[in-house]
């Protein structure tokens, strides 16, 4: 008789404990082991955070133990367990590790001990076998919702529909379900209490109630205390502050350097002569000075009514300087890419023009960020990257659990989005100008032109001709841990992969790929996505853009949706009267009527304070509480990844210090590893 000691570790989250009977045999290549009781005894529990200690028989010497299979069943009612590793400790005194992490009720499972193993590295056909069931019970409940217009996404209808896996913790769940009821009662609050500072008669609904005056905004700021968004209200009408947001605003990958002023903006040397002083356009945009954003994606989609009542879009292009003070500063606006009724605005014309000219700039740059920049371009891709995963790469393969962490909660989260933010009952339907219902416009259409150097920071920055712009934070953050989470998932590749060829002949790797661009990215044909991996760096750099999407870039923007976009005339969710085709007739009276009505300006600030929520149990970048990996070298290598974000974080810090406005989003403190809010 041969004795193993067994412990096994149940998770730390509320309710992960368990009054289900658990069974626990070791499965190694001479046979297995007897059938074990875990948690013995009539009301016996698995508690979370606890280690069970049990000794498990076995009538001969079982040699290297393949899997560590647990056994599952109900006992008086049905209730999940969180496992989330089980160590056993040979006779010979050696202690393996076997990494779990999963939610089980009724079931048999098998897992793997925790050394990282490839296709290629499991000649075995018991090991072969296991990866193959594993993913074809993966695929069963990760399908792809193949009605989709956009990147192919989980096919659930609710959160219901998902695997107790892609679900939030009991604590986090409770904690978002709270914060959610939270806002819909402060969005309530807010709004009857500023009809009664309004004087109005009627309190009850009424979607065309109106402010009256900027300063009527107040009423529903009263209770901000963000230093950036009390700044931002006493300056957000200045040039500065309205060109600063373009850098390291919520929206911060617009911008452009300007290498020729595009034929549909007619903007003269006349027009600017108050801007560039002695300067001509030519001269600065040979000297690196000039700068675009451009809207013209927005050129052509539908405007929403909500309630009956039309709302106005436009598509900007805007013209900005980076002056002798390092500012970058607004010269020129035109509100649509036609030439006709549609003239350029400059800071030289009345105060009025020049205010309601930059509202409209603002005002369609928020609902870009939002529907484009941040939800398709990180949570809808993230949400592709994650199911694509689940798919086609078993739990032991390296790609795997190098992903996962990154991965987790995004298709819940998505999920929620779909059913509550986004489509023609949710918030942004009820409050956006842009018309974004089931057809998805803007959404989509930007999806028909994503690219993969768009999601590539350098290569990104390199296109839009930033690379050298002075103050601009997000850039200089972005590259700092872009560099370092590439450097980090080099070093685990190289770990795994010794050769290119063992790459390009990983049918996993590939299958996973292939997943990802032909099946979750269907409709984006000119992408320049890769099918396939022939070489270790463009595996790199793949992963790479994975991890930074799921967690740098997400927080980049989702970070600063409430500085920025609290104040609302510095950010309207909508527009309610047609952009001015005349200069000089423009009143305060149509600036009130054009801004978002008292509803919207609530509803705005409610879907606003939600997100800048902070996430109860996050994680941070490169914390890996969860040890997919158990190899020493490969502790080694997030060892020293964790040092690198340290001292990315300190010099932010040491940054930040002699900042007006502090640029945090990027510091890897405030990152969290995956897409969850």
């Amino acid at each position: 008789m041969i004795t193993y000691n067994v412990a096994i570790k149940t998770g730390e989250e509320f309710c992960a404990g368990t009054w289900s009977y658990v069974y626990c045999t070791l499965i190694g290549e001479r046979g297995k082991s007897h059938r074990t009781s875990v948690n013995r005894g009539l009301f016996g529990t698995l508690k979370e955070g606890s280690v069970t200690q049990c000794e498990i028989i076995s009538d001969r010497d079982l040699g290297p133990i393949y899997f560590v299979e647990l056994e599952v069943s109900k006992f008086f009612k049905q209730n999940y367990w969180l496992c989330s590793f089980v160590t056993v400790e040979t006779p010979e005194g050696n202690a393996l590790q076997f990494p779990c992490y999963r939610w089980l009720e009724s079931c048999t499972i098998r897992i793997r001990e925790g050394t990282a193993k490839r296709y290629c590295d499991d000649l075995l056909p018991e090991f072969q076998s296991h990866r193959q069931d594993e993913l074809q019970a993966e695929q069963k409940h990760c399908r792809w919702n193949e009605l989709s217009s956009l990147p192919k996404s989980i096919d659930a209808q609710s959160v219901d529909d998902l695997p107790m896996d892609l679900k939030f913790s009991c604590v986090k769940e409770f904690d978002f379900d709270v914060f959610v009821s939270e806002s819909l009662e402060n969005l309530k609050f807010v709004y009857f209490f500023s009809l009664i500072e309004l004087n109005l008669k009627e309190l009850e609904y009424k979607f065309e109630h109106t402010w009256t005056k900027i300063e009527d905004f107040d009423l529903i700021f009263w209770n901000v205390k963000n230093p950036t968004a009390v700044f931002l209200k006493e300056h957000w009408n200045e040039d500065w502050v309205f060109g600063y947001q373009f850098l390291n605003g919520f929206n911060p990958v617009l911008i452009e350097k300007c290498k020729e002023i595009p034929e549909n903006f007619p903007v003269t040397d006349a027009m600017v002569k108050e801007s560039l002083g002695n300067s001509t356009l030519k001269q600065e945009i040979q000297k690196g000075n000039l700068y675009l954003v451009n809207y013209q994606i927005l050129d052509g989609i539908p405007a929403n009514v909500i309630e009956g009542v039309q709302q106005y879009i436009a598509a900007p292009i805007c013209l900005l300087h980076f002056d002798k003070q390092n500012r970058m500063v607004p010269i020129a606006i035109q509100l649509k890419q036609i030439t006709e009724d549609n003239p350029i605005f400059l800071p030289s014309d009345g105060e009025l023009d020049w205010l309601l000219a930059k509202m409209w700039v603002r005002s369609l740059d928020f609902q870009h960020f939002e529907l484009v920049s941040h939800l398709l371009r990180t949570h809808l891709i993230a949400e592709t990257f994650s199911v694509a995963t689940l798919r086609h790469l078993p739990a032991v393969h390296p790609v795997y659990k190098l992903l996962v962490p990154h991965i987790k909660y995004t298709m819940y989260i998505n999920t929620i989005a779909r059913s509550k933010l986004i489509g023609s009952k949710g918030f942004i339907s009820q409050a956006f100008g842009v018309k974004e219902d089931d057809n998805h416009f803007l959404s989509s259409k930007a999806f028909l032109v994503l690219t993969y150097r768009s999601l590539c920071l350098p290569e990104d920055l390199e296109d839009r001709g930033v690379t050298d712009l002075k103050g601009y934070y997000y850039k200089d953050d972005g590259l700092s841990i872009w560099s370092a989470i590439h450097d980090f998932v080099t070093k685990i590749v190289k770990h795994h992969y010794q050769k290119d060829k063992e790459v390009e002949d990983d049918p996993e790797v590939q299958a996973w790929i292939q997943d990802i661009t032909q099946v979750g990215f269907e409709g984006n044909k000119n992408s320049e996505f890769p099918t396939s991996f022939q070489t270790k760096k463009e595996l790199c750099k793949f992963l790479t853009m994975i991890i930074f999407n799921c967690s740098a870039q997400h927080a980049a923007l989702n970070n600063g949706q409430y500085d920025w976009g609290s104040w609302v005339p510095n950010s309207p969710c909508s527009m309610r009267k047609p952009p001015p085709t005349e200069k000089g007739k423009v009143t305060m009276e149509y600036i009130m009527e054009s801004l978002p009505n008292v509803h919207q300006s609530c509803l705005q600030m409610a879907i606003l304070w939600m997100v800048n929520h902070p996430p109860r149990e996050m994680r941070k970048l490169g914390d890996y509480k969860e040890k997919h990996f158990t190899e020493d070298k490969v502790q080694h290598i997030i060892g020293e990844f964790q040092d690198e974000l340290k001292e990315i974080d300190r010099l932010i810090q040491e940054r930040n210090k002699n900042l007006v406005l502090k640029y945090e989003y990027l510091r890897p403190e405030n990152i969290e590893d995956s897409i969850s809010i």
